[in-house]
């Protein structure tokens, strides 16, 4: 049975690293003495030592020890094995590569499926959806395909941001770029606001955090799921 936590974003403003969600975590990863995690999005270009150390250092607190993929000779096994999986954020377009380039995705895909327990953020939620279209990324390299894990029957766009009506900035919002995709795509998507997450059991997908997010469907009007919504059935 699925088990994820699909969240916006890994940190609120003032917090520290995945604070927010840590008493869920404990709860998500209970039976998981350590946890692989895959640091190939790189924010900010760093490195993958680096961007493994910070997930050390959130985990410990609800002590659960964390292996980078990266340190693992053969990186499919690493997900076969694991007990439970991290994607952090970054650059999708370099997450996606890079599973792709090591043909790891549908490795991932299927130990998720088979009840791996997965927490994705920003990148990492991303790859849940049907592709990778959605994301608010710069393109900076080409992945042999814009199709990921396919978890969920939608996608996603972390970090939504709603139009700020007293901002001075002409380009474009997020609901627009949202709508350029459905002027040549049907899937759903869904735009998770700072501080949301998607809890998916099985096929249950339930909205939690203190937000509402937004879905967007081609050719309807948009709607506002409150926190709490069942979005089990969304297609």
């Amino acid at each position: 049975m699925k088990n994820l936590i699909i969240a916006s974003t890994s940190t609120l403003h003032g917090g520290a690293y995945l604070e927010y969600l840590l008493p869920q975590l404990k709860q998500h990863f209970k039976d998981c003495k350590t946890l692989l995690f895959i640091p190939y999005a790189r924010p900010g270009g760093i490195s993958h030592d680096d961007y493994t150390q910070k997930v050390v250092s959130a985990f410990a607190k609800i002590g659960i020890a964390v292996n980078g993929i990266h340190t693992f000779e053969n990186p499919k096994t690493a997900i076969q094995i694991a007990q439970g999986i991290f994607v952090g954020g970054g650059n999708t377009f370099l997450l996606v590569s890079q599973l792709y380039q090591l043909d790891v995705m549908t490795t991932l895909a299927e130990v998720i499926k088979n009840g791996t327990p997965y927490l994705g953020t920003s990148a990492g939620s991303n790859i849940t959806g049907l592709t990778m279209q959605t994301t608010n990324d710069m393109p900076i390299l080409y992945p042999p395909s814009f199709q990921t894990l396919g978890l969920v029957p939608f996608n996603l766009n972390p970090h939504y941001l709603d139009a700020d009506l007293q901002s001075k900035h002409m380009g474009e919002t997020r609901e627009t770029r949202i709508r350029e995709f459905h002027a040549f795509n049907s899937a759903p998507v869904l735009g998770l606001r700072e501080g949301s997450w998607l809890d998916v059991k099985g096929e249950e997908i339930i909205l939690k955090g203190d937000l509402s997010a937004r879905l967007f469907r081609q050719n309807q009007e948009t709607v506002e799921m409150e926190a709490g919504s069942d979005l089990s059935s969304l297609k």
